[in-house]
């Protein structure tokens, strides 16, 4: 019997050979949709990004190519929105030596930017970000999940440091982190990095 192949894109296969090739920490990911795959730590960091911006759905790794006036350019990422949005974005180092992806993205209907070191980098998130997908692979069980969503939702808030002694299962950071990461509460991560005072409140859309 025969069977029918799916032909890869030259620069797509040469781009999976590099990202296969190569890891990058953290290794865990939560939104990533398929095969998590980073050809550069900058890319991986973003996709970090990513994983803990409240508005993205899901996001794919080297989806696809598109030709450029310097040949086919692989993408980075698909990410897909909670308003159905659909964008296309690449990681970079700077403004200044980019290729011209944007509008041959644009000619073929597609929406695409760059995301910069600066912006990647900048601030506390992407710490912070790193430290929470350390525990993308552990799961908070439902007791603690229940003990402690009643008691935020009965103080309003609590600080990280108050919630230490309510986890009876598992390390309380490990089920702080999975809960926020699958959206059951929220956190700061923009003003400082994680720590006992850091303010812990219910997720909301």
């Amino acid at each position: 019997m025969s069977h029918s192949h799916f032909e890869m894109p030259p620069a797509l296969y040469d781009a999976y050979a590099v990202a296969t090739n190569k890891q990058f920490y953290p290794s865990g990911t939560v939104r990533c949709s398929g095969v998590p795959m980073f050809r550069t730590q900058l890319a991986r960091d973003l996709g970090c990004l990513l994983d803990v911006d409240r508005s993205v759905v899901a996001w794919t790794c080297l989806p696809r190519s598109v030709e450029t006036g310097d040949g086919p350019h692989v993408f980075d990422f698909l990410v897909t929105y909670d308003d159905g949005a659909e964008v296309y974005f690449d990681a970079a180092e700077d403004a200044e030596d980019v290729p011209d992806v944007t509008e041959a993205a644009a000619i073929v209907g597609l929406r695409h930017c760059f995301e910069f070191r600066e912006f990647i980098e900048g601030g506390f998130r992407l710490l912070n970000a790193r430290d929470l997908l350390r525990y993308a692979r552990w799961r908070t069980p439902l007791n603690d999940r229940v003990r402690v969503l009643a008691v935020i939702e009965e103080a309003g808030s609590l600080q990280i440091g108050e919630c230490l002694g309510l986890f009876r299962e598992v390390a309380p950071m490990t089920g702080i982190a999975w809960m926020f990461l699958h959206r059951l509460i929220d956190l700061d991560l923009d003003d400082a990095m994680i720590g006992p005072e850091t303010v812990v409140r219910r997720f909301q859309r």
